[in-house]
């Protein structure tokens, strides 16, 4: 009973020592690290930004800043020949096994040695099926690679780089990826500074896209933002119009003084034309003269007449 009291009284007995722990803890830890190596300080955050900057990629951009794409299957003997022949990329061509050796299956297969980097890859008819949903492959199935978004921040910071007014054009609302090749060729041959397109329920760099750009997607970059009013928002914060096509306009594309500088112009979907919130963003809203009485344009021609216009402004 008396050692249960012992224990139940509440009073501290004797306690083991920290065998030295505690003293050691008290001791230095050396000399302060400098103000770039310690974490979260204003200047630790300084080398990191420069340090990334230092690893940019091309024109300025950070490799997949803008988001990646998905992959594509390119399918049937005439179109992998004519993605092959249009520089399209590509990463595997699959062909069937025990194919018929026809001429555009075997020139399919040269292109696709001749480009280089490119895996060829045999599997048979089942597996072919299975990898494209049943369509009618003819034994040629072309896997083209996701596409590498620049941001729209980096196609605005590329320009003044390069001591250039940005010259840039915005699709807001366009699905056609035919649309968005064909403007990318414009850009490209009118000296501009890249495409920017909504991630959703717009048109995205697909292989149809690759095709119709014939080739200037490799040089031109196309920029993904999750919302295109906010990207135009952040132009005007940076110094550049933004100009917006739009049939009933209060300017004409010959009389307005902002194509002279930087610039952003907004080519809406052929149907809708700009959407409300976007047409409420623009600086200028612009028509193009059509003594001819169409009513409108398509989106491509349409971007490559004011492509022009601003490019003549500037020559």
């Amino acid at each position: 009973m008396a050692a249960n009291n012992r224990r139940m009284s509440g009073k501290k007995g004797a306690q083991v020592g920290s065998g030295g722990n505690r003293r050691r803890g008290l001791e230095g830890k050396g000399p302060t690290p400098p103000a770039e190596a310690r974490k979260g300080h204003v200047k630790n955050r300084i080398a990191t930004a420069k340090a990334k900057k230092a690893a940019t990629g091309r024109r300025g951009t950070p490799k997949g800043r803008g988001g990646k794409g998905t992959s594509e299957m390119v399918v049937g003997r005439n179109p992998v020949f004519e993605a092959l022949r249009d520089g399209v990329p590509a990463s595997t061509l699959y062909v069937q096994q025990f194919i018929d050796n026809d001429e555009r299956v075997r020139e399919a297969l040269q292109l696709a040695a001749e480009r280089g980097g490119i895996h060829l890859m045999e599997a048979p008819r089942p597996e072919l099926d299975r990898m494209t949903n049943g369509l009618n492959h003819q034994g040629l199935v072309l896997q083209v690679p996701p596409y590498e978004y620049a941001h729209p921040e980096d196609l605005v910071a590329a320009a003044f780089d390069e001591g250039q007014d940005p010259l840039i054009v915005a699709l807001d609302g366009v699905t056609d990826p035919r649309n968005l090749g064909a403007i990318v060729r414009s850009v490209t041959a009118f000296g501009g500074h890249g495409v920017v397109v909504p991630e959703r329920r717009a048109a995205g760099m697909t292989a149809g896209a690759w095709k119709t750009s014939a080739g200037t997607a490799a040089r031109t970059p196309v920029a993904r933002c999750t919302n295109l009013t906010r990207a135009l928002e952040a132009y005007k914060k940076a110094g550049v119009a933004i100009v917006g096509l739009a049939a009933d306009g209060e300017h004409e594309i010959g009389d307005l003084e902002a194509l002279n500088g930087p610039v952003v112009i907004v080519v809406g979907s052929e149907g809708k034309g700009l959407s409300r919130l976007v047409g409420e963003t623009c600086d200028f809203r612009v028509r193009i003269p059509m003594p001819g009485g169409a009513e409108s344009l398509n989106a491509g021609v349409a971007a490559g007449v004011v492509l022009y216009e601003a490019s003549r402004r500037r020559a």
